[in-house]
């Protein structure tokens, strides 16, 4: 394993930013300092540029294995490493349903050979496998993961017995997609008689609004106080819901965590407009007001960690009318460089940024020797620089679907440089594609 020795980068690490030397051994960060005297492999010479931890998302869809013909593992994992982000868990909503032990396995050994990226994958759960997910390893498997309100697959798991049985028998971190069904269900009827089948993009947030979020959202916390459960709610997508989260005990503390995704902190239904059905996603992209109440709850700690939700979709599904595009969209490979736009906006500091993509994380899902920039710990590294714009676009957006909701978009700072596990993986455009990233391990 090669030995790389960055020189006079500008750290940001656990709210501080200072210029210093990292020297990275056998896949782990063997020295923090000033002026480091020694060989190295590979030196990086990174005067004016940020090093940061490497990004960990905790909500992604590769969609392998079924339908690869929107994305898969290699081409995703590739994307986000050219984004900065070195790790990833990623969603059981495949074909199949990642609902088995045996299925599980099976994506573990794809992303062995394939990933470029650090991994792990959530077991699935459905309204019938609960033996299944209590076989789950929580040292090695990030988590479980509950639509509680149906989203893309058959996952919907709605049963009061089994929500019950989850919350009361499962020790591993619950993880829930919540959307009120029934709700959802009123609402599309009530538009379908208004309008018929000519229902446009911009009803999206009418129907998944923020009563059918509320109700989802405050029944798992309901649940999981009752049983005392380790619940983290994905891509809390309204201001109200951030009212359901605590931020006046230490995150290692909390039982209940929540997320946000990037497309809630940058779009608004404004937006629908001239994105239309590109920036279709569950829960919907809301008001201009949840926007801004969402990134509130971030910086005050009500939220805990910031991710992607990336789903690809082919653009010519993308491009059907309203009620037959599917939800979601690509977003890894431009994740932290909008976070850096947000920060050069002044809405973010990059400590900030640090904290709520990677620190977070790692504390949030007990991850081990991983997020942060720490001597002894795996060198999950990202060097950025940010006087270096560039424009998205289909030329140079690397998912396999061949597009992205930022199109158009000007963003102030590049992503220079990615190490996962020790690796130099990404240098100024181009891949080492011989070296694979690591499965990520639970202190648990």
């Amino acid at each position: 394993m090669s030995s790389i020795l960055i020189k006079s980068a500008t750290v940001v690490n656990e709210g501080q930013k200072f210029v210093a030397d990292v020297l990275v051994k056998n896949g782990l960060i063997e020295r923090i300092d000033n002026n480091i005297d020694a060989h190295a492999d590979e030196v990086i010479k990174a005067e004016g540029l940020h090093l940061l931890p490497g990004a960990i998302d905790d909500q992604v869809h590769f969609r392998e294995p079924g339908l690869t013909h929107k994305a898969d593992i290699n081409t995703e994992a590739r994307a986000a490493v050219a984004g900065g982000i070195t790790s990833f868990m990623e969603m059981p909503n495949t074909v199949p349903n990642t609902l088995t032990q045996q299925l599980l396995q099976d994506k573990y050994d794809i992303a062995e050979q394939n990933s470029l990226a650090n991994y792990s994958f959530y077991m699935g759960a459905s309204n019938d496998n609960i033996e299944e997910v209590l076989r789950t390893d929580a040292r090695n498997v990030c988590g479980v993961k509950v639509f509680m309100g149906s989203s893309t697959g058959n996952m919907l798991v709605d049963n009061p017995r089994t929500l019950e049985n989850l919350f009361s028998q499962s020790s591993m971190l619950i993880a829930t997609h919540c959307e009120d069904e029934q709700t959802i269900k009123n609402n599309l009827a009530h538009y379908k008689e208004l309008l018929g089948d000519d229902i446009t993009i911009d009803y999206h947030p009418r129907i998944r609004n923020t009563e059918a979020c509320y109700l989802s959202s405050s029944m798992a916390v309901e649940l999981a106080k009752k049983h005392g459960a380790r619940l983290h709610i994905l891509h809390i997508s309204t201001a109200k819901e951030t009212e359901l989260f605590d931020n006046t005990i230490p995150l290692k503390d909390k039982k209940i965590t929540a997320e946000a995704c990037v497309h809630h902190l940058w779009f608004s239904d404004a937006d629908y407009a001239t994105k239309g059905n590109l920036i279709k996603w569950n829960p919907a992209v809301k008001t201009a007001e949840d926007r801004d109440g969402i990134l509130k709850a971030v910086l005050d700690g009500r939220i805990d960690v910031i991710a992607t939700d990336h789903a690809p979709h082919t653009i010519e599904e993308k491009a059907q009318p309203y009620l037959q595009a599917p939800s979601g969209g690509p977003l890894v490979q431009h994740a932290l460089p909008a976070l850096l736009a947000l920060h050069q906006q002044g809405k973010m500091t990059l400590e900030q940024i640090a904290e709520k993509t990677a620190h977070n994380v790692a504390t949030c899902f007990q991850i081990e020797k991983r997020g942060f920039i720490r001597e002894g710990y795996w060198a999950d590294l990202v060097l950025t620089d940010l006087n270096k714009p560039w424009e998205v676009t289909r030329q140079n957006t690397l998912y396999k679907c061949g597009w992205s909701p930022f199109e158009g978009t000007t963003f102030p700072a590049s992503i220079t440089h990615t190490i996962v596990s020790g690796n130099l993986i990404y240098k100024h455009g181009n891949f080492n594609e011989t070296i694979k990233g690591k499965r990520l391990t639970f202190n648990r």
